[in-house]
């Protein structure tokens, strides 16, 4: 009884979440609803990261990610808890093209991660010899794939370069802006490098992938948008986390952690926040400066952890500039293997794949284009002007698009998306082994579980559930000490007690 009574009296432990990109905003959200008193420390001047909108032409339009993964369910179950059920919507049209061998063609169905699982569904990417090639593997003897692979050096090796080159390398990039002859397997396509590991060949090892999917008879769209953008996302968490009662500020840069005999010391400008605990929800680089006198080991794997910069072009278009084009009705945008040589990567056709686009402008045709990949940053370092005048000319030589765009935004993400080579698995272990040799300090992002809205979710869930877990822990241990005249072993500031900079 007397346990219970001093449970109710203990004021709620201080969580602070450092970085207030989507990964930091799911965490805090996590927390407040575990009942937790939660400050998000933002260093920029606005919230979402890679998520925001913006406006083109006077339509608001989303500038950095515009699509989650529906398959996953964390991404969309927080934009429910968050209240935009009734904003969920996904892509009108699904029907994308390769921009390959001087055309438009269709993008081949039933692949992994652009490896078939049966050669007919090339035959307009591929060249008679890249088509002979893959009808070779079966004799091939088999090819190791140890602890990790490289995607593009596997599937080459067993396929040919042809299906690396024309296929995997533009549907990789569209994810990770990556070279996959580097990106790892296990990491970055693990169903594949699971099925692999079983034996066989290839072809027979996506397939039976294609059975497992066939077999859970998953329904519904696989990709989920919001009505005005995903970027919408952000604010609503936020305003979800301020009503339950979390702090958030931005333009506020934490300058540094130090661990104290009550919990942590957070320092930022203005003050120093005293926390019972830490999810570090930053970029690599900033983790890594955050963590070097506390965790040198976690810092100098964070340190290593590469990044690919992109640049996003969006452009309006009078809609009747645009309808006498065959190759922009109906297709949701196109990909572009780096192996032909074009600056433009991937197009996105907003106005036909998104309905919201279309309605909130119907006399104008929104699309975009990404620009950059990882190697290939000087893309990035040129003007505004000349990457319009190249993604112009890149859509006219593809589509026959000539006419000239009434507006156009062009968005810079540097360092927006982490690279994960072979081995990278190993180092995201490494460094949660290092970083849970801390007290209620855990870290998340796009950095550690996957890049896309769905996995930076769950790395944040995680993240906040092994802060929680470890915070009850610690409390239990203090009211146990209290009873048997041991507290002195614990650290009080877990229950609140104590004075907090600013509180």
């Amino acid at each position: 009884m007397q346990r219970s009574q001093q449970r109710a009296d203990t004021p709620p432990a201080h969580v602070v979440v450092i970085g207030g990109g989507i990964s930091g905003l799911a965490a805090a959200h996590r927390l407040v609803a575990a009942g937790v008193r939660v400050t998000l420390l933002e260093a920029t001047d606005r919230l979402g990261g890679k998520l925001m909108t913006g406006e083109v032409a006077g339509v608001q339009v989303d500038l950095g990610a515009e699509s989650m993964l529906a398959r996953r369910p964390e991404a969309v179950a927080l934009a429910e808890a968050v209240g935009l059920a009734d904003r969920l919507q996904p892509p009108a049209t699904a029907t994308a093209s390769l921009w390959t061998r001087g055309a438009l063609r269709p993008l081949p169905k039933g692949h992994v991660m652009g490896v078939p699982g049966a050669p007919a569904v090339l035959g307009q990417v591929l060249s008679p010899e890249g088509l002979a090639r893959i009808a070779e593997e079966r004799d091939l003897t088999p090819t190791p794939v140890g602890d990790d692979v490289a995607v593009g050096a596997y599937v080459a090796d067993r396929l040919g370069r042809e299906v690396v080159d024309r296929l995997v390398e533009p549907l990789l990039g569209g994810v990770y802006a990556g070279d996959a002859y580097r990106i790892s397997m296990r990491a970055a396509v693990p169903q594949l490098f699971e099925a692999v590991q079983e034996g066989g060949p290839l072809l027979e090892a996506v397939r039976r992938i294609q059975e497992r999917a066939a077999a859970r008879q998953r329904t519904g769209p696989v990709f989920q948008g919001l009505d005005g953008g995903i970027g919408t996302l952000p604010a609503a968490v936020a305003d979800a986390v301020r009503t339950g009662g979390g702090e958030i500020l931005t333009a506020t840069p934490v300058l540094g952690l130090t661990r104290t005999e009550s919990g942590w010391a957070v320092r930022t400008e203005a003050r120093t926040v005293a926390a019972d605990g830490i999810v570090l929800a930053t970029p690599a680089w900033s983790a890594a400066t955050l963590l070097a006198a506390e965790s040198p080991a976690a810092s100098a794997e964070l340190s290593g952890v590469e990044y690919a910069s992109m640049a996003l072009v969006t452009l309006a278009f009078r809609r009747a500039d645009v309808e006498a084009h065959e190759a922009l009705r109906g297709r949701s945008g196109f990909l572009v293997p780096p192996v032909d040589g074009h600056t433009v990567k991937a197009s996105t056709f907003s106005s036909n794949k998104w309905r919201w686009v279309a309605d909130a402008a119907p006399d104008l045709f929104v699309l975009r284009t990404s620009v950059g990949r990882y190697g290939e940053e000087e893309h990035i370092h040129r003007e505004d002007g000349e990457l319009v005048a190249l993604s112009q000319r890149d859509l006219a030589a593809a589509t026959g698009l000539t006419a000239r765009p009434v507006d156009t935004e062009v968005t810079r993400w540097i360092g927006g998306l982490p690279q994960y080579p072979v081995g990278h698995l190993a180092r995201v272990a490494r460094i949660r082994d290092e970083v849970a040799g801390l007290p209620a300090l855990r870290v998340c992002g796009a950095v550690y579980d996957g890049v896309g809205i769905p996995a930076c979710v769950a790395s944040a869930h995680r993240a906040a559930d092994e802060i929680v877990r470890d915070l009850t822990g610690r409390i239990t241990g203090v009211e146990t000490g209290e009873t048997t005249g041991e507290i002195t072993a614990t650290p009080t500031r877990v229950r609140g007690t104590g004075s907090e900079a600013g509180q």
